[in-house]
């Protein structure tokens, strides 16, 4: 996977929350996920978020998390009560939602850096093995004259600025690889491993032309972070398992919608026509 040399990737960014028709806002959750295709049969497929860790640490705690946030019918708001009980029963979830509430939020997605929240392992060829995690960070940067005029106000605004850029030219990030040491959890998502771990510049991610959902390369494409290939293995941290089935099974309901679904919001073509004189 890591060879000198190139291979094809295929990306998806998307906003997370699984709500397909959400307004973009500067504080959303952003999300990268890449399939990655070496020579041969074997492929890595990873999905990455603009937060320094997740807000939950177990498929039990996703859940109870989704029952506190659901709207009342009445209001369409979350019950403040719910979400308090929740917090004082989940204190690890407080604590996560700390962490990512003092992030630096970029302008989009072309200058985020995103974070494989779950920990894995890379085991060499005499099986030895040590913990890892990783990021993509971001190489491309504008000066603010050059920035695509879409603002807040717009409703897919940060899809449109990136669609925008990526008719301009590439985009990159560096793949960085975090080593971690003996103590550094590798079963709990939402505790950030130490500064200064030993990283591993891995090479560089270039995204260079962009497509709607509708019909794209990533359509068909279930990203389940335990597809991997020969020297990445699976961590301890229960998210794994419990993202590898909720994504099949989420892909699977999907694609029986694809007579009944919409078209797409984002649609890159009549971006060019408006950005076009």
């Amino acid at each position: 996977m890591f060879q000198a040399g190139e291979l094809p990737v295929v990306g998806r960014f998307s906003l997370a929350g699984g709500m397909p028709f959400q307004v973009d806002k500067p504080a959303a959750v952003r999300a990268l996920a890449l399939q990655f295709l070496p020579p041969g049969a074997q492929e890595w497929r990873t999905g990455t978020l603009n937060i320094p860790v997740f807000a939950v640490n177990s498929a039990r705690g996703f859940y109870d998390q989704l029952l506190a946030t659901a709207p009342d019918p009445k209001t369409g708001k979350p019950d403040p009560a719910k979400m308090t009980a929740f917090l004082a029963a989940h204190p690890e979830t407080a604590k996560a939602l700390s962490i990512i509430a003092k992030r630096t939020l970029s302008s989009g997605f072309f200058d985020s850096t995103f974070n494989g929240l779950n920990a894995f392992r890379f085991v060499n060829a005499a099986g030895a093995s040590v913990p890892v995690r990783w990021s993509f960070l971001p190489l491309t940067s504008l000066p603010a004259e050059a920035m695509p005029q879409s603002t807040p106000a717009d409703e897919n605004y940060l899809f449109d600025a990136l669609i925008a850029q990526l008719n301009q030219h590439p985009l990159q990030w560096r793949l960085m690889i975090t080593l971690g040491e003996p103590g550094d959890p590798t079963n709990d998502a939402t505790i950030p491993w130490p500064d200064g771990r030993p990283q591993i510049d891995a090479g560089t991610v270039t995204i260079d032309r962009v497509a709607s959902e509708d019909g794209s390369n990533c359509t068909g494409i279930n990203f389940d972070p335990l597809v991997l290939p020969n020297g990445i293995e699976p961590s301890d941290d229960p998210l794994l398992s419990a993202r590898s089935a909720v994504y099949a099974r989420s892909f699977t309901l999907r694609a029986g919608q694809v007579r009944e679904k919409p078209p797409s919001a984002v649609n890159p073509r009549a971006v060019q026509r408006s950005a076009d004189p």
